[in-house]
């Protein structure tokens, strides 16, 4: 059996962390995929990622049935974000070696994300954090995790394409304590309407290492 843990960020928003342990078939066993979804495994070809993509199904799953809700899998939209089929609300999934999470709310879009402290986000500052967020970084490689996990659950959220982490997502300085961030998406006027700001980010030193959700 899977370690699944649940967490609620806020209100009625659930996420489901879910560390690892099956192998490709037993996560398969009592797992309802789309034909699309079937199409999309079929182009993965890393095992380990194969494993965590249907983790993340498998934690979707779980989630659902915790609400009352019976699973009828998901479908991409245009952006590639995901939707449940059949069923209220929104959701967001993230993996990374050896864990998988999916988070479920009722009334908003949400994104998740879920990072492993990496000494890589020291190397990724440039095309990732403002002037500002590099200031408050200061090198400092929690805050570094910190604005990379806050900012891809931000992304998610928006879920569509043509931004970018640096110029378009932004997060408030925050205390090394802090597990409430707030985020921003600030988009040219030729975009379309961005989400209503400021937006909650929770972030959880949790599972991997860190744990974001936003809302």
């Amino acid at each position: 059996m899977p370690l699944l843990s649940t967490l609620r960020p806020a209100g009625a928003c659930v996420v489901a962390l879910w560390e690892i342990e099956e192998t490709e078939p037993t996560l398969r066993t009592g797992l309802r995929l789309t034909p699309e979804e079937e199409a999309d495994l079929t182009g993965i070809t890393h095992p380990a990622q194969r494993v965590e993509w249907l983790a993340c199904r498998s934690a979707m799953h779980q989630l659902s049935q915790s609400q009352g809700f019976t699973y009828q899998g998901m479908v991409k939209d245009e952006y590639g974000k995901p939707h449940l089929i059949g069923l209220p609300g929104h959701i967001s999934l993230s993996h990374t070696s050896g864990w998988a999470a999916a988070v479920w709310h009722p009334d908003k879009p949400v994104g998740l994300d879920i990072e492993p402290l990496r000494a890589q986000f020291s190397r990724v500052v440039p095309r990732v954090l403002s002037a500002g967020e590099v200031l408050h970084a200061d090198g400092n490689l929690h805050r570094l995790a910190m604005y990379w996990c806050a900012k891809e659950a931000l992304y998610k959220l928006y879920g569509k394409r043509q931004l970018t982490f640096r110029e378009h997502l932004h997060i408030e300085p925050f205390a090394d304590e802090d597990t409430l961030l707030t985020g921003h998406v600030r988009l040219p006027d030729h975009f379309e309407t961005p989400p209503e700001n400021p937006i909650r980010i929770f972030c959880f030193r949790t599972g991997p290492g860190l744990l974001a959700v936003a809302f």
